[in-house]
């Protein structure tokens, strides 16, 4: 399953709840939710702790709008457009979380 969230972790439960109720597969960050793919972030510790569990990935175009291409945790894949329709296709279902 893909797991699509969008919503700041500072502004939004939308990562915790995800994070609560999933048990694998594939999170997608993208728009304010990159916020939480940073190092040095106030959810890196939950962003490590649950590769554990699911592959994350967080939207370039994104980051790099916010100037943070350049400080994404490591462990974490950085796609373009292009993956993030990869990443639909290649998943059976898919979850926006709001």
């Amino acid at each position: 399953m893909l797991h699509i969230i969008n919503k700041s972790p500072l502004a939004n439960s939308s990562l915790d709840s995800c994070l609560g109720v999933g048990k694998e597969g594939d999170i997608l960050l993208i728009e304010d939710a990159i916020y939480a793919a940073t190092s040095g972030s106030a959810h890196e510790a939950k962003i490590r702790d649950a590769m554990g569990r699911f592959k994350i990935y967080a939207l370039l175009p994104d980051l790099e709008a916010r100037g943070l291409a350049d400080r994404v945790i490591e462990g974490v894949t950085t796609v373009g457009y292009d993956g993030f329709v990869e990443l639909v296709a290649a998943n059976r279902t898919c979850q926006s979380w709001l």
